[in-house]
């Protein structure tokens, strides 16, 4: 949980500035944002398995190759 210390003299931009540093640093909002749905367990598996796909094509994939538009 990501929480901050406000001192009195510490100007309230900054302040919420930082706080939004820590957020983002921890990835709630990521989190957040991929639970605000439900997603089915196999719905879940297919992008994982999709994302592994597309992680060892481009570990294949020759230096000097690229895909041509």
């Amino acid at each position: 949980m990501a929480h901050i210390i406000v001192d009195d003299s510490e100007n309230l931009e900054k302040a919420i500035k930082r706080f939004k540093r820590m957020v983002e640093k921890e990835g709630i909002i990521r989190e957040w944002k991929k639970r605000e749905y439900y997603e089915k367990p196999s719905t879940i598996l297919n992008r994982k398995n999709k994302a592994l796909r597309r992680k060892l094509m481009k570990k294949t994939r020759k230096p000097g190759e690229h895909k041509a538009f």
